[in-house]
Formats: structure tokens, C-alpha cells, sequence
């Protein structure tokens, strides 16, 4: 029993109980130091009857190893790494330093935890434990809790705990408990032996922290615990509870030998726990194996065959901040000298930097070459550390500035914006060297982006254009296409014709520029030669994007969704996750705009996620307000209007015109489907204007052409709907001159609306369920208004049948409505009543694929789940779907 821990060891046991069951859980504990966080893990594991147990403990000068942590928590299953599928296998092969093969894909190696553990799961269930987050590597942090966010019927408990003050990566993700101080009654009982004054006093200073109360009370003499206290006998009473527990911890140490000390401090130098290191490079120092035996009779360590192992984390720390500093020098010299062979370089470069006191050119190539490496490994917060590290051993104020860049670069890769801010601020001003003051501009602009404006970003980023055109040309399109970048997320056009007119003969540049001023055709032209160039191997990730981005804006979605997707593959594969939330939201938008909203909704859903885990608060808002859009089509008014709302706090202070007019295309969508149409007129109204230019809000207008008819105000639909016309005569895309038919019909004459109609229907491309539904259901009820109720049924009634395979559930009632109004007796319950629209939208995308033939596996690896979790969602799919084999599935699907 933990006292005071009655709450968290019940759901301990519940979690335990439900993995015996087949289901799996995950729990982070957080709290500050010495709070019982280690101590409830400890209890779990003595609690897992009939359960396997992996566990791994962060250690504070391990960070930077990256996965250095996931190895130790798979070192004793590695022997099921032939169990996985052969890509999933080789990347953590590669990662564990056990193949020479590159490291691609960091999704890839989140995939392979999550089978890895399914497989260990699969004989009987396992306690995965994982203490200390703060100090694992992140690399590792990611891939766990990668991981643990997809287990679902696996058997698999994953329980975590991290410090109070740590971000623990992104892990704030995951379910969550706070661990506080105990409450007095709960602190009494873990005292015994002292006086009553002495007790209560030990209760003050402890501040309800359990070690504290069992530390402070250990370093008491027997004149103290009788009740002899004096006022120096233990740290001032006006310290943080975690600093006097450090004392308290260092007390302990002082009264070892001294021999034993200076073990102690090679020990918690080493970070490995490794026996026979810690041994020879004691050695070198005159130390020996029998030195750790007051130690080990302290309990300050555990001590086995090959392992060393401190009682807890401050110990470790305690043993190495309170040694002399030449003492801590000498014993990183001697870890360097024993760390010899290629399996150590990067380790051995970490010591080497933690003995050099000055700066030392040397010691940074040495961190450089970690920096590098770590990039190769797709370990970017790594790679950032290392590149700062090596900056501050740099005497040259320009090759500091370059690693500090480097550094900031890829901390922004890595998703760090805060950290990407703070290492710009220790960037020596100014730059005289014109490449990189352009490279500086660009990390710098990222910051901005995402904590001030995006408008300001571009500008930042234009300013800098003009200061190195001359010198540096080979960085203008670099430049130029972030800053058009940041503009168009501002929806500015003023601004991005400005920065357009700095190199007009830039594809990438000059293709917004004549899409702003009307020239659609010479604009495709541009475009053309810019997506080839997006196309070539080895093109950066921001042509990629912006290709797709201006694919999309023309209608071009096809090409758009192929661009998209090679730019989110991009950031998979090198390891780029800071960019993967822009990259999805592209994917989902264009998912979006071809009628694959389930797609849509994992695209932007999975970059929600990425965009919450790494702080991206700018990210986040974009994928808010189309997931918001997302909501609104299915009816969710509630999840519609709380994405779109968050969405606009962040977006209309500052002025990120785009994520303001999606969010509010979302209410629009919503009231529309709703049928509320003036209230849908005012919010998408309000969306157009929020971008500076007509061609920005194309994706809204047929929503807004529709609303101002509804509303009873078709004067105001009129223009859009005659620009949308223009505009499709010039993209000549199917997709979109459906939509501009549509419109047409709804706004012209009476005598031409027919025409229009079965012009849309025909060019509606097979997949646009939902936008050929919309010209259905408006052809339906244009001919019920005309007296032509038979003619009417049959679109009303395909209309409501599409609507009903989306979920559109308003929509659907609108159709079934109208089909009443017309004469058919129906009941609008029916039109969303189907079998589909009873699974949840994880179990629909499983049965999808599951229709196509697909294993389980491979499900598994499409959707980043493990095939346990696959067969608990299709099993639980069968009985609402009315079938009981995969078999009966397509025919279901295609009814």
C-alpha cells in the first residue's frame, strides 16, 4: 500500500485488470521530484501478476543520444525484431546502431514500437514503464508515445512519469494524472522514530513530498531525531521543496568516503549505467570495484553482474553537482578515454565537450559531426542540441552564428518553435555574411509565423531580399517562396503582389503574382514550369508545398493531392516533423475539395494531433478550422462551432486571414446545412472578406452564392457567381466548372437553369459525393418548385442517398424533406439510419480498406495502428454492419 496514493493505485489496478481483458491503456504521471511518481510505477510492477514487464528509465546526460531510450526499453525483445514487418524491423535495426542501413522514415520507426509491443503482448500482457520522460532522448519520447496513443486491444499498460516543470515532449497528449504532496495524516504515517515536534517540522519542510519526508528524515543524527534540532542542521526552510531534497540527497553523500565520492561522481558522469565503464574509468583514476560497497550499503545504488543503478535520479545528480569541478573534468577525460571504438564516437564527443572548459575548435567539430549524424537519424532535436553545444565552444563569432543557425534550423524541423526562438536571440548581430544573414532571416521568420504575425513574417523575410539579392542571388528563391508562404497565410494579395514583384521571372513568385492579377492563363503556364521543378528529386520541401498550394488554388486538385502527398512523405522520411502538420493540412484540404472527407478528416486530424504535441499554436489553428468545415458537413454543431471558435482566437489577432476565413467557412457550411441562411450569408461573407482577394476565397463561394439565394438576397450572389464562371472558362477544370454550373443555375434565369444543371451533373467527376449530392438536391427542388415532382424524386432521392453514405446528416434531412414536399412518403430518420453511418470513424476507414482485401497488417501500417487494434475495430464493426465476414464487406460497400 502507498500512503496516500489510494485514487491512482485504484486505477492502477483498473488498467492492470482491463489488460488481462485484452485492452490497452497508457497513464502519465506527473508531478514534481520525489513526489511517489517512481514509487506508483514500482507498485504496478510488483502488481502485474501474469504480465510481461519492459521498462526504461530517462537519464539527464543521455538526452541528446538519440534513441538511446527505446533501445534500453527494447533490449530484452529484441529478439522478436524478425517478427515485423521487414521495413519496420530494418528501421529499428537501424536506429539501434545494429545495421548500417539509413534511417528514412521517424513514422516508420513510431510503427515498429507499436508492433514490437503488440508481438511482445501476444503470449500474454505487458507493463511497459517508462520513468524520468524528461530525460529521455525525444526521439525515443516520440516514438513511444507514438505508440502508446494507438494501442487499443493489444493487452499492452503503458505508464509514464515525468517531472511537473518538463514538456515532456509530446507527451502532454496523453491521459494524465497529477501526483501532489500527501495530505498531513498520510506524511505522519511514513514518519517513525521521532519526536512529535521533530515530525511536524520534518511534515513543514517537506511540503507533502513522501521522499522528501523519508530523506530528510534519514539524514538526521540521533540527537536530531530525539528532538535536538538546530537552525543549520538542514537547508534554509525557505527553499523549494526539490532544492532542500537535493541537500538532503548530498548530505547522504558526504558522509560516504571519500574514495566512494569520487566513484559515485564517475558513475553519474557515465549515464549508462554501464558496470564495466564505470569501473575502468575509474580505474584511471584510482578507483576500484570495492569503493562502491558504502554505496551500495547506503542504497544509493543497486549494483548487479554488469549494471549500476542509483536508488533514484537526484542521487545521480546530487553525486555529480557536489564533487569539485576539476574532479568532474578529470572524470569526463577518463569516460573519454574508455569509450574508444566507432560504436562510442558520440558519446565520447559529449564527454569530451563536458571536460573543456573554453572554447575549443576541436571539440566543436567533434559536436558538429554529433549534429550531422543525429540529422542522418532523423533525430533533429538531437542534431539542434549538438549544433548549440558546438556554438558555444566556438571562438569565431561567424562560425558560432552559423552553428546557432543550424541549431535554430533544426530545432524548427524538430518542431520547436520556443526553442527555435531562443537560440535565434543568441545569434551575434549583425550578420555580415549576406548568405547567412538569409539563412538567419528564414529561421527567424518561422518564429514569427508561429508567435507573432505571419503578415510581419513576410515582410521580415522581403527586407532581407532586398538587403542580399545582389551578393547572394542563389537565395532569393528560397526566401521569396517562405515569404510568399507567410502571405498567403495572412491572405494578404497586397502583400503577396509585393514581395512577387522582387523576381518576376521566378515561377514560384510569378505564379501568385498573375493568379492576383487576373492573368489565369499565363499563371498556368508559370505554374507548369514550377511543378516540374517540384517534381525533380531532390526539390526542397517548400516547392513542394507551395506547388501544391497553388495546384489547389486553380482547381487542379488531382495534381494538388500529388504534390501534397510527396511533401508530407518528404517530412517523414527526414525526420522534419515541425512541418508535417502544414503538410497535412494541405493533404486534408485537397482530400477535402475531391469528396474524400473520411480521408480528409485523418489527414487533418493526425496534424491537429503533431501540431497540439509539438506547441505549433499557429499549425494547430489552420487544421482546426478545416476539421471544424469537416464537422459542420456531418451536422456536428457543437464540435463545429468549438473548432471554428478556437480557430478565430488565435487567427483574427493576428490577422492570419486564411485560418479566419476557414473557420469561418466552417459556421457558414454549418448554418447552411442547418438552414439557416442569412446567418450563413453573414458568416461566409464575413470569410471573403477576410483575404485580400477574390481568387483566395474561391473554395467558399458556391457556399456563399447559395446562402445569399437561400437568404432571399440573389443580387448579392450574382457577381460571385459570374466570377466563378470566368474562372472556370479559364482553369477549365471539370470539378470546379460543375460547381460555377451550379451556381449559374441558381442565380441566372429560369429558362437556362436546366441547361446549367445537367451541365454540372455531367461534369461532376466521379468521388465528388458530396458536391454532386448539392447540385442533385438543388436540381431536385428547382423542378419541385416547377410542378415536376416526379422528375424531382429521382434527384431528390440520389441526393439524399449520397448524403446518407457521407454522414451529411442535414443535409440528408434536407433531401428527404424536399422528397416529401414532392410526394414521396419517406421519414427523414431513414435517409441516416444506414448501417455505415453507425460505425465510429476510425472503425469506417478499417472496414474500408478492409473491403478492398487488405490484411490486417497492412491495414495496421496504413493507419498507424497494430493489427491487434485492426481485428477489435472490424470486430466490432460486423455486428453494427449486420454481416460476419470480411467477405460480405464490398458488397456492402458498394450497395
Amino acid at each position: 500500500m502507498v500512503q496516500g496514493r489510494a485514487k491512482e493505485q485504484r486505477h492502477i489496478h483498473h488498467i492492470l485488470a482491463d489488460a488481462h481483458r485484452g485492452e490497452s491503456n497508457c497513464l502519465l504521471l506527473h508531478g514534481e521530484a520525489g513526489i511517489g511518481k517512481t514509487t506508483l510505477l514500482e507498485y504496478a510492477v510488483a502488481h502485474a501478476d501474469g504480465m510481461s514487464v519492459l521498462r526504461v528509465e530517462g537519464i539527464e546526460s543521455e538526452m541528446e543520444l538519440a534513441f538511446g531510450g527505446l533501445h534500453q526499453l527494447f533490449l530484452p525483445v529484441l529478439d522478436r525484431l524478425d517478427l515485423l514487418p521487414p521495413p519496420q524491423a530494418g528501421a529499428l535495426r537501424a536506429v539501434f546502431g545494429l545495421s548500417d542501413e539509413t534511417v528514412r522514415d521517424r513514422l516508420t520507426i513510431g510503427l515498429a514500437a507499436l508492433s514490437l509491443l503488440s508481438e511482445t503482448a501476444a503470449e500474454k500482457p505487458l507493463l511497459c514503464v517508462v520513468d524520468d520522460v524528461q530525460w529521455l532522448d525525444q526521439p525515443s519520447v516520440d516514438a513511444l508515445v507514438f505508440a502508446a496513443r494507438r494501442l487499443r486491444a493489444e493487452g499492452v499498460v503503458m505508464l509514464f512519469a515525468t517531472r511537473e516543470t518538463s514538456s515532456a515532449g509530446g507527451t502532454k497528449a496523453l491521459p494524465h494524472a497529477l501526483l501532489t504532496g500527501v495530505d498531513r495524516q498520510s506524511a505522519a504515517s511514513l514518519l517513525s522514530g521521532l519526536a512529535p515536534p521533530v515530525t511536524e517540522w520534518i511534515i513543514d519542510q517537506a511540503q507533502g513530498n513522501p521522499l522528501a519526508l523519508q530523506e530528510l528524515a534519514a539524514a538526521l543524527t540521533p540527537a536530531q531525531r530525539a528532538g535536538q534540532l538546530g537552525p543549520l542542521t538542514l537547508p534554509d526552510a525557505q527553499s523549494a521543496p526539490p532544492s532542500r531534497l537535493q541537500e538532503t540527497f548530498a548530505e547522504q553523500i558526504r558522509r560516504l568516503p571519500d574514495a566512494t565520492q569520487r566513484m559515485l561522481t564517475v558513475a553519474a558522469a557515465d549515464d549508462t549505467g554501464d558496470l564495466p565503464t564505470v569501473l575502468a574509468a575509474g580505474a584511471r583514476l584510482g578507483g576500484e570495484v570495492g569503493d562502491l560497497e558504502p554505496a551500495e550499503r547506503a542504497e544509493l545504488i543497486f549494483v548487479s553482474a554488469q549494471k549500476l543503478r542509483f536508488r533514484h535520479p537526484l542521487i545521480r545528480f546530487a553525486a555529480y553537482q557536489r564533487a569539485p569541478l576539476a574532479w568532474r573534468l578529470a572524470v569526463h577525460e577518463a569516460l573519454v578515454a574508455v569509450l574508444d571504438g566507432d560504436a562510442h564516437a558520440h558519446r565520447r564527443a559529449w564527454h569530451l565537450a563536458a571536460a573543456t572548459t573554453g572554447p575549443d575548435e576541436q571539440v566543436a567539430g567533434e559536436l558538429e559531426r554529433v549534429a550531422e549524424w543525429a540529422g542522418s537519424r532523423q533525430a533533429m532535436a538531437s542534431a539542434s542540441a549538438a549544433y548549440e553545444r558546438a556554438a558555444h565552444f566556438t571562438s569565431d563569432t561567424s562560425r558560432s552564428a552559423r552553428r546557432l543557425i543550424n541549431a535554430a534550423q533544426k530545432a524548427s524541423e524538430a518542431g520547436q518553435d520556443e526553442r527555435c526562438r531562443a537560440l535565434t536571440d543568441q545569434v551575434p548581430l549583425p550578420l555580415l555574411d549576406p548568405g547567412m544573414a538569409a539563412d538567419f532571416a528564414r529561421v527567424r521568420s518561422v518564429v514569427e509565423l508561429g508567435y507573432g504575425s505571419p503578415g510581419q513574417a513576410a515582410r521580415l523575410l522581403a527586407e532581407c531580399t532586398d538587403a542580399v539579392s545582389v551578393s547572394r542571388p542563389d537565395k532569393l528563391a528560397p526566401l521569396l517562396t517562405d515569404a510568399i508562404h507567410a502571405a498567403f497565410s495572412a491572405g494578404d494579395a497586397t502583400l503577396m503582389a509585393e514581395i512577387a514583384v522582387r523576381t518576376p521571372r521566378l515561377p514560384g513568385v510569378a505564379t501568385p503574382a498573375k493568379l492576383l492579377a487576373g492573368d489565369i492563363p499565363g499563371a498556368l503556364r508559370t505554374l507548369d514550369d514550377y511543378v516540374a521543378t517540384a517534381r525533380l528529386a531532390g526539390s526542397g520541401l517548400m516547392d513542394r508545398l507551395m506547388a501544391g498550394i497553388y495546384r489547389h488554388l486553380v482547381a487542379d486538385h488531382e495534381s494538388a493531392h500529388e504534390l501534397a502527398a510527396a511533401a508530407v512523405t518528404h517530412c517523414r522520411e527526414q525526420g522534419i516533423g515541425g512541418w508535417l502538420p502544414t503538410t497535412l493540412h494541405l493533404l486534408a484540404q485537397v482530400e477535402l475539395a475531391l469528396g474524400r472527407h473520411d480521408d480528409a478528416h485523418e489527414q487533418a486530424a493526425e496534424g491537429l494531433r503533431l501540431a497540439e504535441a509539438y506547441d505549433l499554436d499557429h499549425r494547430a489553428a489552420h487544421l482546426r478550422a478545416l476539421l471544424a468545415v469537416l464537422a459542420a458537413v456531418r451536422g456536428e454543431e457543437e464540435q463545429a462551432r468549438e473548432l471554428a471558435g478556437l480557430a478565430l482566437e488565435y487567427t483574427r489577432p493576428r490577422d492570419v486571414g486564411r485560418g479566419t476565413a476557414d473557420a469561418l467557412w466552417a459556421l457558414g457550411q454549418l448554418d447552411l446545412g442547418l438552414g439557416r441562411a442569412q446567418a450563413a450569408l453573414a458568416h461566409l461573407e464575413a470569410a471573403r472578406r477576410a483575404v485580400g482577394h477574390p481568387l483566395l476565397a474561391r473554395h467558399l463561394m458556391p457556399d456563399l452564392i447559395e446562402a445569399a439565394v437561400r437568404a432571399g438576397h440573389p443580387e448579392r450572389a450574382r457577381e460571385p457567381a459570374q466570377q466563378l464562371m470566368s474562372w472556370a472558362e479559364d482553369l477549365r477544370q471539370p470539378h470546379f466548372t460543375a460547381q460555377a454550373h451550379r451556381c449559374a443555375a441558381l442565380t441566372g434565369p429560369d429558362a437556362s437553369a436546366e441547361r446549367h444543371y445537367a451541365s454540372a451533373l455531367e461534369l461532376h467527376p466521379e468521388g465528388c459525393t458530396f458536391e454532386r449530392a448539392r447540385t442533385e438536391l438543388l436540381y431536385g427542388e428547382w423542378l419541385r418548385r416547377g410542378r415536376r415532382k416526379l422528375d424531382a424524386r429521382d434527384h431528390l432521392r440520389t441526393a439524399r442517398e449520397l448524403f446518407d453514405k457521407l454522414g451529411a446528416q442535414p443535409w440528408a434531412r434536407r433531401a428527404a424533406t424536399e422528397l416529401q414536399a414532392a410526394g414521396e412518403t419517406t421519414h427523414p430518420a431513414d435517409a441516416i439510419d444506414s448501417p455505415i453511418s453507425r460505425l465510429s470513424s476510425q472503425e469506417r476507414e478499417v472496414v474500408r480498406l478492409a473491403a478492398t482485401g487488405a490484411t490486417n497488417r497492412e491495414i495496421a501500417t496504413q493507419l498507424f495502428l497494430s493489427p491487434r487494434t485492426v481485428g477489435h475495430h472490424l470486430y466490432r464493426a460486423f455486428p453494427k454492419l449486420g454481416i460476419s465476414s470480411r467477405t460480405e464487406l464490398a458488397d456492402l460497400l458498394a450497395s
